[in-house]
């Protein structure tokens, strides 16, 4: 793919839309090895300023919950489904979820984490290629197909559930909790090793 380097793209005008309300490209960040990765569904007016995923309201509550679960952000990888930010914070379509999903598997393919944590339903749903009850679901680990490698999923709600629901907020920890520790990074909290089996609850 021209204007890609395996984990970063550096010219893209697949999306007209995109093209046109974008002001630059936001790709993942994080160390090239992680363990962990974390996938968002796209840039918003924060990111797009910044050119760095999840560094807005939403990214300040992802960060608190690593910090919670004994790990910085700077030790995981996190990214996007879609590299730049849709007119109005919109959802993205589905053409351009299929125009970036190549960037994305070869982000996932590079990176070869222990673990893959989807954030909110468009994520869930783009990589499980199924319809995903999000609310139910969060905190179940699945296998699912990347390009041509099974890769472990972690499903989550999206950080910003936690904004217009604090009762989300504990269920949202104990994901990123789970998360860390199937990952093998910091003390995974106090994960007791069946954090599938208590999180598939939320």
């Amino acid at each position: 793919m021209d204007g890609f380097d395996g984990r970063c793209v550096t010219d893209c005008e697949q999306c007209p839309d995109l093209v046109a309300s974008r002001s630059q490209i936001v790709n993942g960040v994080g160390p090239d090895d992680a363990e962990l990765v974390f996938v968002g569904e796209a840039p918003g007016a924060n990111e797009d300023e910044a050119g760095e995923p999840f560094v807005g309201r939403s990214g300040s509550v992802l960060d608190d919950a690593l910090d919670n679960a004994g790990v910085d952000r700077s030790a995981v990888r996190i990214t996007n489904c879609v590299r730049c930010r849709p007119p109005d914070n919109r959802d993205p379509t589905t053409d351009e979820l299929a125009n970036c999903r190549g960037y994305l598997e070869t982000e996932i393919e590079t990176v070869d984490p222990t673990l893959v944590v989807t954030l909110g339903k468009v994520p869930s749903e783009h990589l499980l290629d199924r319809s995903v009850a999000i609310t139910k679901e969060a905190g179940d680990v699945v296998d699912c197909r990347l390009g041509d490698r099974s890769q472990r999923v972690l499903l989550s709600m999206h950080p910003a559930a936690t904004l217009y629901d604090a009762s989300q907020r504990d269920g949202f920890e104990e994901t990123i909790v789970s998360a860390v520790g199937l990952a093998g990074l910091g003390d995974g909290g106090n994960d007791d090793g069946d954090g599938q089996s208590r999180l598939g609850e939320f």
